[in-house]
């Protein structure tokens, strides 16, 4: 069953990269070899407006294996997901932006999960850097799979924190870091090129490129 399950999201994953034409694929550079991750990767983008469907589970467990794949320091895989699909819930965590999203995503960090079990190695803070990784991988998934995601951050606006922990019944070791919000896009913006080399340095600050 493990294996069926892996070799649907892997024919999803593919199937959703390797839907552009060869015309735009030669327009791109990074697409000329065919590589579909790096081609997700390339035209994903922010979605805000949905359709009024919902987000199959297949789905949904395809996007948090995903997350949960991410790299991890000492893999301590420091991470808890909380999927809202229940509207009331929705509207008490779209603050001042609403969302007619389907299907919300809380990504949080466990903070109890910091440490080794033989209490020999302590990682109080990497955490936020595993569960960003995690959140990053959980919209490439949502892109690769058809469908529209935006990250709407929380972690470190300790109110946000608060309110969103409130929401959600957290306890304390569970901290929200992004809620992101899913569903079939109802929208088509243009990926951003984001790409400037006035932000890159060889060897050290200012290097220039042999």
């Amino acid at each position: 069953m493990k294996k069926f399950v892996f070799a649907m999201a892997a024919a999803l994953l593919l199937g959703a990269c390797s839907t552009q034409t060869d015309e735009n694929k030669q327009e791109n550079p990074a697409t000329d070899n065919g590589n579909a991750a790096i081609e997700n990767i390339m035209t994903r983008t922010s979605i805000r407006q949905y359709k009024d469907q919902p987000v199959e589970q297949e789905k949904v467990d395809i996007m948090l294996k995903a997350a949960m794949a991410a790299p991890t320091a000492v893999n301590l895989q420091p991470w808890h997901f909380i999927v809202i699909t229940d509207k009331a819930t929705i509207g008490l965590l779209s603050g001042k932006q609403p969302t007619n999203a389907p299907l919300l995503i809380a990504v949080c960090g466990d903070t109890d999960k910091t440490t080794m079990p033989d209490g020999n190695v302590k990682l109080p803070d990497f955490w936020v850097q595993d569960v960003s990784a995690a959140t990053e991988n959980l919209l490439l998934a949502a892109h690769a799979l058809g469908l529209g995601a935006v990250w709407t951050g929380v972690f470190p606006a300790m109110d946000r924190v608060a309110e969103v922990a409130n929401v959600l019944n957290c306890p304390k070791n569970i901290v929200p870091v992004a809620v992101v919000r899913v569903g079939y896009p109802d929208e088509a913006p243009q990926p951003k090129d984001k790409f400037k080399e006035e932000n890159i340095s060889y060897n050290k600050f200012g290097g220039k490129k042999e």
